[in-house]
């Protein structure tokens, strides 16, 4: 499978010269123009890296890479700058960018530099498990038990977070209500024959803050699905 690459930047001459450059070297290569956009294309497409300019109108670079690690997204990302300013470096990084590169560049070193961090990312997957669950803007840390949706804090209980770590280790799938039963209040429960309609209900209301949409849905006779409207 090919690798992503999401480059944002607001010059359109920076953007189709690395989207022509990266193309070449066999790379699916998506853009944005403006930090909302990229955003948006990070939930959507899930990219292998970010090639991230800083100095952009609206959202600047800082604040994309901070949401980006707030939403819980471990994504490389390459940050572009046309200052030298070793504070500029020093921001990014902190704020969670895994390399810096500064304009005008050598094509060349940033290939280099996004098959670094190709690879990087390739052999965390193959050292450890992953310890965070991601469905579309659904973030989950296991470490931390932190969940996010489009990058703000969802307060879970103990029992909520199980019921939404099931159906993020099963999206798509429909998991009837015995299922569901058995996995988080095990066979031997003997409480109220509704506490999984009253958890279904609660996490919804936590999980639909903000506007957003319904992602766990009722499927009549047969249980409950994590998915998308439409």
């Amino acid at each position: 499978m090919r690798e992503k690459i999401l480059v944002i930047d607001d010059d359109e001459k920076i953007t189709s010269m690395l989207r022509r450059s990266l193309a070449f070297e066999g790379y699916t290569v998506f853009t944005a123009n403006h930090g909302m956009d990229g955003l948006k294309q990070i939930l959507e497409n899930e990219p292998d890296t970010v090639i991230l300019d800083v100095m952009m109108p609206q959202l600047d670079g800082w604040e994309v890479v901070r949401r980006i690690r707030e939403g819980g997204s471990d994504v490389p990302v390459l940050m572009l700058t046309a200052k030298d300013e070793v504070s500029d470096r020093v921001k990014g990084l902190d704020l969670g960018a895994d390399d810096y590169l500064v304009k005008p560049f050598a094509l060349e070193e940033l290939l280099a530099r996004v098959r670094v961090l190709l690879r990087r990312k390739a052999a965390d997957k193959t050292e450890q498990p992953s310890n965070k669950l991601q469905y579309q803007d659904i973030f989950m840390d296991l470490d931390t038990r932190e969940v996010y949706r489009g990058g703000q804090l969802i307060e879970l209980t103990t029992k909520e977070f199980e019921l939404l770590h099931l159906f993020l280790q099963n999206p798509r799938r429909v998991l009837s209500r015995d299922v569901i039963m058995e996995k988080i209040w095990g066979y031997d429960y003997s409480g109220e024959s509704n506490v999984l309609e009253v958890y279904i209900a609660l996490l919804r209301q936590k999980t639909e803050e903000h506007g957003h949409k319904r992602m766990i849905q009722t499927v009549r006779g047969a249980g409950y699905v994590l998915r998308g409207e439409g």
